[in-house]
């Protein structure tokens, strides 16, 4: 699950914050580069395709069994696609960016077979250790897609920076190859009308089946909302900020992808122990405040722009707070899932938590321009407000389902 996390990880950066320091040293707009670097809103909409890896087996990997082949297949084509990016590099803009949408799209579907190999091969409550392994594996994919990308952008071209990074995928790949394929026993529909039903019907009527509309509404209401402060700052905007802030690519790859990344590691490790210790419910709803409140930090970076103190602080508090929240969405998220549509509906509940944020982030240039990097910082905090409002009003329900798991 390590490694498997590091391959999920390597590719995220390379279409989003990574890529906007090369965008906007070939002097691209700020509005352009946020769009461009927006190509991970990819992985919000991954739900749309998921039941193709649940119910379809791919020609050619077959062999290697239903996640397993998808796994492949998908890194494969990650690393071909970042292999595209550095022959075309952004000087070819139009080809460039449907190449990074590639990868992207690759991405996201690795993603969504990760995530269904990890909820298949163990039970719910060892769910928080695994997701604890799998993101630590996954920061290290970040930290070699963007602190060291970054400090390698400043003695190499770009094209030979992300020539390395399609050669990093030959690890993840030689990993799913003597991997150990989930133990799950799949039923093929017997005719078109069937297969139909079974990949793209009852994925979505099962959940609102077994939770009832009220509760399954909230929840996914809920789910929406509760991520859009980190999400909003994943993309392209934070790179031309911290540019804007007077820190040098160096320094900024040392403080925010290298270090920045043990700090979150640290937490990711201490939101599994809670998870462990308080359950998923009540660390999610303590996590999610403190987390989304972290944002508010920036702002004393704006008063202090070029100090890597100040930085060094900000990040600190940032990571840490990212990393303890990331074990008890999963876990939460985990819990809701039916094994019988593990990849579908995971995916579709993991697309829903980014989906907002990742909209955000879109337009993040733009609302930056308009109303400055501190409005823009002020907004991605005011969704917590109904977002802990929601966590209120299904506490009881989650709560008690969550006792029923442990009890059991």
């Amino acid at each position: 699950m390590c490694l498997l996390g590091f391959s999920s990880g390597l590719p995220f950066l390379l279409v989003a914050g990574t890529l906007a320091f090369w965008l906007k040293e070939k002097g691209i707009d700020l509005k352009d580069i946020t769009m461009i670097a927006s190509a991970g809103m990819t992985y919000a909409f991954k739900f749309m395709w998921a039941p193709l890896l649940d119910h379809w087996q791919l020609p050619g990997f077959r062999r290697l069994g239903q996640r397993r082949g998808w796994l492949l297949f998908s890194q494969i084509c990650v690393a071909i696609g970042l292999l595209a990016m550095a022959v075309l590099t952004p000087v070819q803009l139009a080809p460039f960016v449907a190449v990074t949408l590639l990868v992207a799209f690759f991405g996201a579907t690795q993603d969504i077979a990760v995530d269904a190999y990890r909820i298949e091969i163990a039970p719910v409550e060892a769910q928080g250790a695994l997701v604890a392994t799998y993101a630590l594996g996954y920061r290290l994919g970040l930290l070699l897609a963007g602190a060291v990308a970054l400090i390698l952008a400043d003695h190499l071209p770009w094209h030979v920076v992300y020539l390395i990074m399609a050669f990093s995928m030959l690890v993840p790949m030689a990993v799913t190859l003597v991997a150990r394929e989930p133990d799950v026993i799949r039923v093929r529909p017997q005719g078109w009308g069937e297969a139909m039903r079974e990949a793209v019907v009852d994925p979505f009527t099962d959940f609102f089946r077994r939770y009832g509309w009220w509760i399954a509404g909230l929840t996914l209401l809920f789910i929406l909302l509760f991520k859009i402060p980190e999400q909003a700052t994943i993309g392209g905007v934070m790179s031309p900020f911290y540019r804007d802030m007077g820190f040098t690519k160096t320094q900024i790859g040392a403080v925010t992808k290298i270090y920045g990344v043990w700090i979150g590691i640290a937490g990711v490790f201490v939101g599994g122990a809670a998870v462990a210790r308080f359950g998923a419910w009540r660390t999610l709803g303590a996590a999610m405040v403190i987390c989304g409140c972290s944002n508010l930090l920036y702002l004393w970076l704006m008063v202090h722009p070029g100090n890597l103190m100040v930085l060094t602080l900000v990040i600190s508090c940032e990571n840490f707070t990212l990393g303890v929240l990331g074990p008890p969405t999963v876990a939460f998220l985990s819990s809701l899932v039916n094994r019988q549509h593990t990849a579908t509906q995971y995916a579709l509940l993991s697309s829903l938590v980014n989906l907002p944020g990742k909209v955000l982030g879109f337009f993040a240039g733009g609302i930056a321009t308009a109303a400055g990097y501190s409005g823009f910082f002020v907004l991605t905090v005011v969704a917590l407000i109904p977002a802990s409002l929601l966590y209120a009003a299904l506490w009881r329900f989650h709560r008690s389902k969550e006792a029923e798991r442990l009890a059991s």
